[in-house]
């Protein structure tokens, strides 16, 4: 069997993409999915979506990690459906489609390489420690530090990821420094177990706790780098819950091609 596919990038974060609309691909096979997105022995990416028909909205996003197991949010991944709809011609400028957090609203240019992607609502922000613990629609914890360029981040949020509060269910985890007017993120993703170049849901939860950390209320925006590139994030906060939280960054399609899936997956 071959699987035709494209591969897009938001920043660096770089997804598969399948429109599966005619339900021709039973996804549901986790040896499958860590091949196609090995980068040796696959294709390679930082996940996969596939794109499907769902009463009600333009499409729905069904999103695996790269670890093969199905995952929460993914607001890159998001951004990137959203411009492959756009190719596809199942949308113009704007959609409504469903994700495993929810409903999601988004804009695209008319280019069709800048998407700007509502996000879930959010009201609860708890501390471990000095780091911040919230929910974007991914579970994440936000840690200031200094001299990001340098650290080490895979050994020290392979070991945040893992220790006896988050090893069960994982969590993303976010170093934080100031950069200009905003600040520089690098981020280690449970389910792709490594460091990213950029983690949408995760610079998200950076701008939110960003904002309760130093007392800001109001319509805030917040630009973000990341290894990849520059995002960008914008808000309403009253002091109690986050809303009309928009994330925004490029959405490239790179390139397409067929792939054979061999009988044994």
């Amino acid at each position: 069997m071959k699987i035709h596919f494209y591969k897009y990038q938001g920043a660096g974060n770089d997804f598969i993409l399948v429109d599966n609309r005619e339900n021709h691909i039973n996804h549901h096979n986790v040896k499958l999915i860590a091949h196609l997105c090995n980068r040796r022995f696959g294709i390679g990416g930082d996940g996969i979506m596939f794109l499907q028909n769902k009463e009600g909205y333009d499409f729905e996003m069904v999103y695996y990690n790269a670890d093969g197991q199905p995952s929460s949010m993914c607001g890159n991944g998001g951004r990137c459906i959203v411009a492959f709809a756009k190719f596809l011609g199942i949308i113009k400028n704007e959609t409504d489609f469903l994700a495993v957090d929810g409903p999601h609203h988004a804009k695209i240019s008319a280019t069709g390489d800048w998407v700007s992607l509502q996000m879930i609502d959010v009201d609860t922000i708890t501390n471990d420690a000095d780091a911040y613990v919230l929910n974007t629609g991914s579970p994440h914890y936000v840690a200031l530090a200094d001299n990001l360029a340098n650290k080490d981040v895979y050994t020290e949020g392979h070991a945040i990821r893992n220790n006896e509060t988050y090893h069960t269910n994982g969590i993303n985890v976010n170093f934080v420094e100031p950069n200009g007017s905003g600040y520089f993120v690098r981020t280690f993703e449970r389910g792709v177990e490594d460091e990213t170049y950029a983690c949408g849901t995760g610079v998200t939860a950076v701008a939110l706790a960003m904002a309760k950390h130093n007392n800001q209320t109001g319509t805030i925006e917040t630009p973000i780098k990341v290894l990849g590139g520059d995002l960008n994030i914008r808000f309403n906060y009253d002091g109690n819950t986050f809303t009309h939280i928009f994330l925004e960054g490029p959405a490239v399609r790179v390139f397409e091609g067929e792939v054979e899936i061999k009988n044994h997956y």
